[in-house]
């Protein structure tokens, strides 16, 4: 991707630089880790103890509070990948260690969610068998590709994500049971087995009319851009690109979005929007909308919208 400069009418081309040291890639990331990949640093070249003699590059922990392993590379090279994977099993192994660092960085008060361990390796590029590799191991590695260029400018783009697709099954003996409980049982086995959760979980509670309104959400939403990602949560559903910019939370009479947008920019505040910056809540955001039926949601497109553009599409 060529990149130019505008001035007075005339474009000149931009030149690629390049990071001397690969320290100094790690360095920007973790200074600017929240603005990057909206995740907090948790540690910097965590060691990973004297069995398995690993040293992890960057330790996080997401918007959704899922661990997150961040290495580097300042070359094209396969290592970032195997290592990659091998801290990836390291930390599905040691749950323990990683919630101590995070309580001894970030306060006792935060609760690790295991449904998903973000691994993102980051590089000028990556070769075609390193592309295969990940695809062919299934693991949930996500591949990130940066340049640099003179100007100052960092481009980071995202080249591979795993889709997090539930491929497991369970299998209950459902012949003396009720089907309705069977059913629920399987959901309930798979969540504690893989940590993953279901879209079903978040609408099971919402009566008929509610339902309808859930349904418009997410079509409205996820229309929105086909880049747009559904995740769901134990306490939330995340509507995010490369971070989340709503989340949504269900109750039997309502449902209430929590929307990336800063209250002092929005003029008027509708009757179903309030400033919960200062008020604990599940999900990520700042700005908080109620929706009750469809009025509501059609008053409040617009404010969907503008938290999605708030975080650059």
């Amino acid at each position: 991707m060529a990149i130019f400069e505008i001035e007075k009418g005339k474009a000149k081309r931009v030149r690629l630089s390049e990071f001397k040291l690969e320290k100094d890639l790690q360095q920007l990331i973790e200074e600017n880790i929240e603005v990057i990949f909206n995740c907090r640093l948790v540690a910097t070249e965590f060691s990973t103890g004297n069995i398995h003699s690993g040293r992890i590059d960057s330790l996080a922990i997401s918007e959704d509070l899922n661990p997150v392993i961040i290495e580097y590379k300042k070359v094209a090279s396969s290592d970032l990948i195997n290592q990659s994977l091998y801290y990836l099993h390291w930390i599905r192994d040691h749950k323990g260690d990683f919630q101590i660092a995070v309580n001894k960085k970030l306060g006792r008060e935060i609760e690790v969610d295991w449904s998903d361990i973000r691994v993102i390796c980051l590089a000028p590029e990556y070769k075609k068998y390193d592309l295969h590799a990940v695809q062919v191991m299934g693991a949930n590695i996500e591949l990130w590709q940066y340049k640099v260029y003179e100007n100052g400018i960092l481009s980071i783009d995202e080249i591979y994500k795993k889709s997090n697709i539930n491929t497991h099954q369970e299998t209950v003996d459902s012949n003396t049971k009720n089907p309705i409980m069977v059913e629920a049982g399987k959901k309930a086995a798979i969540t504690r087995k893989t940590g993953i959760y279901s879209l079903e979980e978040h609408y099971e509670s919402l009566d008929e009319n509610m339902l309808e309104v859930f349904n418009n959400i997410r079509d409205f939403i996820i229309s929105l851009d086909s880049s747009i990602e559904e995740s769901p949560k134990k306490n939330y559903v995340a509507y995010k690109t490369s971070q989340n910019f709503v989340c949504m939370q269900t109750y039997k009479k309502k449902i209430t979005l929590y929307l990336k947008l800063n209250a002092d920019d929005v003029r008027p505040i509708p009757k179903q929007g309030r400033d919960v910056k200062t008020v604990g809540h599940f999900g990520t955001g700042d700005f908080e909308l109620t929706i009750k039926d469809l009025n509501d949601f059609e008053e409040t497109k617009l404010l969907i919208n503008e938290a999605y553009k708030n975080i650059g599409g």
